[in-house]
């Protein structure tokens, strides 16, 4: 079984910073690769970044490319996600996830576990 739970949502002015955690628990975690999706009211949820169980590869939406840094300790079984130059539009649900697939993966059917998700509310 795995337990994912994020933290560090929370409000942030447009331009501002916010780094969300997700602590995971199980026995595998440190062998998966990771990834972070979003959700805004009214919208399907998307994928923000995907990270190698080893840290060594990153993958990013487009929309968040340049902005957004994930990263991960092992050791901690932690996964991150460092948001700097956040706009409006990034305000949604934010949830980590554990890929199930051997390669990193970008879609939603390729995660098996998901946590509660933090919300992430930027003002103009």
């Amino acid at each position: 079984q795995v337990q994912l739970v994020e933290s560090g949502g929370g409000l942030a002015q447009a331009g501002g910073s916010l780094r969300l955690s997700c602590a995971a628990s199980g026995r595998t975690v440190g062998t998966s690769h990771m990834g972070w999706f979003r959700q805004a009211p009214g919208s399907e949820r998307e994928f923000v970044a995907a990270i190698t169980w080893s840290g060594g590869i990153t993958y990013y939406a487009d929309s968040v490319k340049g902005r957004f840094t994930i990263s991960r300790d092992n050791a901690k079984n932690t996964v991150y996600l460092q948001m700097n130059s956040l706009k409006p539009e990034d305000t949604a649900v934010y949830y980590c996830a554990r890929s199930r697939s051997i390669v990193p993966a970008t879609t939603r059917n390729r995660y098996d576990y998901w946590g509660q998700g933090t919300q992430v509310t930027v003002s103009s």
